[in-house]
């Protein structure tokens, strides 16, 4: 039996939006993922935030690829009525990200594997970044 991971099957709440995030979470209305990159010493992090974690030094937003590959993954069968797996994504630009997979048989997610970002609607009309496998 496999397992398949509809969002649908889940709502999902309403994105907290405030000044310092308004910017990503408008971003992904229009489909795009983004994070801050350093000024001065030229690194992406995640998550995205208005002082370099690496050096201190000030950030400025930027568009990512949304493609990149399973670092770690964990599938939930037994917590709730519905199974699903959330992962580590490693993207194309360096960054690691927390996020739901979704739309894929769960037995078949691996580490390594490569994944695209897709946009998933929540409540209050926000649209939340997860990954599906390319």
């Amino acid at each position: 039996m496999t397992m398949s991971t509809p969002f649908t099957d889940r709502p999902l709440a309403a994105p907290l939006v405030d000044a310092a995030t308004e910017y990503f979470w408008n971003a992904t209305r229009e489909g795009m993922l983004c994070t801050r990159l350093c000024k001065t010493c030229g690194k992406p992090h995640w998550y995205p935030r208005p002082l370099c974690p690496f050096c201190m030094g000030e950030t400025e937003w930027r568009s990512l690829s949304g493609l990149g590959f399973i670092y770690s993954v964990s599938v939930t069968r037994k917590a709730g009525p519905i199974p699903y797996a959330i992962a580590y994504v490693t993207l194309d630009e360096g960054v690691t990200m927390l996020t739901n997979m979704v739309d894929c048989d769960l037995d078949t997610l691996r580490i390594g594997q490569r994944v695209k970002v897709c946009f998933k609607p929540a409540e209050g009309g926000g649209m939340i970044p997860m990954f599906t496998p390319v």
